[in-house]
């Protein structure tokens, strides 16, 4: 099963806006060097959604060819089933293990719509589903009977990534109805990471450029919680400036070309480049909190 640190990789550009797979081979070695138990490609702190199907066949390929037989999840979808599974299954030819699946929210479905929506294509599809549960991104509520019952009817479901604050309650709802028969994840970059440990999850998809800080509090919660409360509560600044709607994109690539991985922190719109105020705020924040990213820089 899938668990541990499972970052969203960030997807690189050069000054012209083409995608710079140099930068993105030296971010993934750097997290390979760090120790991660999965990657994801394709989410929002991606920028997924700003890529093509040519440039996310690419990017998969080199991130394939240098991860080896590390977990890959992809984030694949659309705005209705069919659609769906055909990236779904797009994605599992290039070698995914995972596709993690938002609902359909060009028409904001109901619970019925959600129900069928999964239900097409958990028949139509072999590999391993992530629900991921994103409302402040999506739209759509998915509610705890609902995911529940997609779990038990559809044994392909392995995984939802719980983002529907307050996350920790959800959390709790669905670990009491599902055990352990499903993994759940975090994410909100980590925000929530140590009460999110107290109530159940079996790993955390946060942005990409802080790995060994989320490998460190994930190791303290198995020996000393304590520790990895302290530890939490220290990055915990760090991990709200990068939820910021609009910036948090730019937050983390800022950081990555900051640390001499990224050539560049060029977004793609709608994502919005951070301006220079922002900028000295988060090198102030940064100055404050070791991160392996920044040190050969430094």
């Amino acid at each position: 099963m899938l668990k541990g640190n499972v970052p969203i990789l960030a997807t690189a550009f050069d000054e012209h806006g083409a995608v710079d797979f140099a930068s993105i081979e030296k971010l993934v070695k750097f997290l390979l060097a760090q120790g991660i138990d999965g990657l994801a490609l394709f989410g929002n702190a991606s920028e997924g959604y700003a890529l093509t199907s040519g440039e996310k066949e690419a990017l998969f390929a080199c991130v394939k060819r240098l991860t080896g037989a590390l977990p890959l999840v992809a984030a694949a979808g659309g705005a209705s089933s069919a659609v769906a599974i055909e990236d779904i299954q797009r994605v599992q030819r290039w070698g995914a293990q995972v596709a993690m699946v938002n609902p359909p929210s060009v028409v904001k479905p109901g619970p019925d719509e959600i129900y069928n929506f999964w239900r097409d294509i958990c028949e139509a599809c072999d590999i391993d589903i992530m629900i991921q549960d994103a409302p402040l991104m999506t739209g759509v509520n998915i509610a705890v009977p609902t995911l529940v019952k997609l779990c038990e009817d559809f044994p392909t479901i392995k995984y939802i990534k719980v983002e529907q604050p307050p996350t920790t309650l959800k959390i709790t709802a669905l670990k009491k109805a599902l055990g352990d028969r499903v993994g759940l994840f975090g994410g909100l970059n980590g925000g929530f990471l140590y009460e999110e440990l107290r109530r159940g999850i079996v790993g955390t998809m946060p942005a990409c450029e802080f790995p060994e800080v989320i490998n460190a509090i994930l190791n303290a919660w198995q020996h000393n919680p304590r520790d990895a409360q302290a530890l939490f509560y220290r990055y915990l600044p760090f991990l709200r400036y990068g939820v910021q709607p609009g910036i948090g994109v730019a937050v983390h690539k800022t950081v990555l070309h900051q640390g001499g991985i990224f050539a560049t922190d060029v977004v793609r719109e709608p994502a919005k480049r951070i301006d220079q105020v922002t900028r000295d705020e988060l090198r102030d924040l940064t100055a404050a909190l070791p991160l392996a990213v920044l040190e050969a820089n430094q």
